[in-house]
């Protein structure tokens, strides 16, 4: 690949109206006002349209023609776009490989025609249950659910259309939390610490899966945005640079608590706000498919050495800044 040179760097995000990719736009204008953005989304499950002064334009990623011509000039791609979590895949396998794995291959080739930089988040779920600690991007994969299966069908397409052709960044990202405001509006997910809070608001039951004790490390959304700054940074250089390959980072906090342990985080912190609610553990419908690991320790020195990046936001701020603003 020859030498790039970039005057005023073009990046462009697909699945930018999504809970990441809304947030990622945010960090963008705010970090590097001079660059140009450009934004897609198919709006499967988001419903932003706009961040600041960018739109999100109507583009599937399965539309190789309309996907190439979207991304025309982009200098990085931050490829965001998915199926994700691992109930919606199972719900809907075929939709999620043709936009998890096909659509991934599509945004890849566009990066290995025109040399275009390309990060792209494969999940911790490509790794199944963990059996070393703590855990790197290097583990060994044996993902447990058709999510994982995605992922690691896409992290391993990206490692060969990289290879000579362009630089990629591929993320292994912990269990998200958090929410954050796009335009005056709240952008959140039904993730665990989420789904808890919004319960304890309610004044509902927080229901945890059997047995309780599976531990997750989780991270703020704020924080991985973060990361997609910080990874774009570093692509433009290795694209002045003539690099190619893939370099491949954890994304993840120093906290891995048991699920139970947060639901019952959750529950003194609500009770501090004058909010009643149980902790009930019930039937695990993911059985099987669910890592059920009692520790979830991750090693992210590769990330703060290259990227100049770690996690700053805590699980207990973010529960009680959530329930000041709800309760």
């Amino acid at each position: 690949m020859p030498e790039r040179t970039v005057d005023t760097p073009h990046v462009a995000i697909t699945g930018a109206a999504g809970y990441i990719g809304s947030r990622v736009l945010v960090e963008l204008q705010d970090q590097h006002p001079d660059w140009e953005l450009t934004a897609i989304d198919n709006f499967y499950r988001a419903k932003v349209r706009s961040v600041g002064d960018v739109d999100v334009d109507h583009v599937d990623i399965r539309n190789r023609d309309r996907l190439e011509a979207a991304l025309e000039g982009a200098d990085v791609v931050l490829h965001l776009a998915a199926v994700s979590g691992v109930d919606d895949c199972e719900e809907n396998p075929d939709l999620a490989y043709e936009v998890n794995v096909q659509g991934t291959d599509n945004v890849a080739w566009f990066c290995r025609k025109t040399g275009a930089a390309m990060a792209f988040p494969f999940s911790m779920a490509v790794i199944g249950d963990p059996q070393e600690f703590p855990i790197t991007a290097d583990h060994p994969r044996a993902p447990i659910n058709w999510y994982g299966r995605t992922k690691l069908l896409s992290e391993r397409a990206i490692d060969t259309f990289a290879d000579g052709a362009f630089p990629a960044h591929q993320f292994m990202i912990s269990n998200l939390y958090g929410g954050h405001v796009v335009d005056g509006d709240r952008i959140s997910k039904g993730t665990v610490i989420n789904f808890f809070l919004d319960r304890a608001l309610a004044g509902e039951t927080l229901t945890v899966y059997e047995p309780g004790t599976q531990s997750r490390n989780f991270v703020h959304v704020k924080d991985i945005a973060r990361a997609y700054v910080k990874s774009s940074e570093r692509l433009l250089e290795q694209l002045d640079a003539g690099e190619t390959g893939v370099e491949k980072f954890e994304i993840a906090s120093d906290e891995d608590p048991s699920v139970h342990e947060m639901a019952k985080l959750v529950q003194s912190a609500a009770a501090d706000h004058g909010l009643d609610c149980n902790v009930e553990l019930v039937e695990n419908p993911r059985a099987g498919e669910e890592t059920l690991v009692e520790s979830f320790e991750v090693d992210t020195s590769r990330a703060a050495r290259l990227l100049d990046w770690d996690a700053s936001e805590s699980v207990e701020a973010t529960v009680a800044a959530a329930l000041d603003d709800g309760a």
